[in-house]
């Protein structure tokens, strides 16, 4: 059992990637879209930052992928230029929602993957930036059990737009997978 405080300090010991499935199901789903623009809220340690930057490699597009913790971000550079994808990747260092405000242009693809509390001000953020048929994907909808408040919340928001539509796949920790079409009433 973790004493009072230990969850914050030890926080990263229980950061997991989004799995090899999850991650193979939203590389599919950039390239099917032919996704130019693509956007990875919380890089972490880089693991669906490879499979994104490898869509967007294949698509002649861009990942923008966005972190806080700068020790992750070196070490996500690393195995990303290891990999040979560098060339595919733009970092964004700081918090998301300030950053992500500053970013122009349509989005094709999202995947939202960092703090619970922070999906809905995200989405807020970037769902007037979204191109049409623009996919989000949102990790973590189904575990851990302790932010489902905040995925209840986030998955409410995304499927009260009258532009989008919504599912929740079971795959890994439950991905909300959100496609919107800009020719329906807004």
């Amino acid at each position: 059992m973790l004493k009072p405080g230990e969850l914050s300090a030890r926080r990263d010991e229980f950061l997991l990637h989004v799995g090899r499935p999850v991650a193979l199901v939203l590389q599919s789903l950039a390239i099917a879209r032919g996704a130019k623009r693509l956007v990875e809220l919380g890089t972490s340690y880089g693991y669906s930052t490879l499979f994104l930057a490898q869509a967007a490699r294949q698509t002649g597009g861009t990942l923008m992928t966005f972190e806080i913790d700068e020790s992750k971000q070196r070490f996500a550079r690393h195995e990303i230029e290891e990999a040979g994808l560098g060339g595919s990747v733009e970092w964004h260092l700081g918090d998301a929602t300030a950053l992500l405000r500053t970013i122009e242009g349509s989005v094709d693809f999202a995947l939202i993957d960092l703090w619970k509390d922070l999906y809905v001000p995200c989405f807020e953020i970037l769902y007037p930036k979204l191109s049409e048929h623009a996919v989000v994907a949102a990790d973590n909808m189904l575990e851990p059990r302790y932010v489902r408040a905040d995925a209840e919340a986030y998955r409410a928001l995304v499927r009260s737009k009258s532009d989008i539509q919504s599912v929740l796949l079971p795959i890994g920790n439950g991905i909300e997978l959100s496609c919107l079409w800009r020719s329906a009433p807004r």
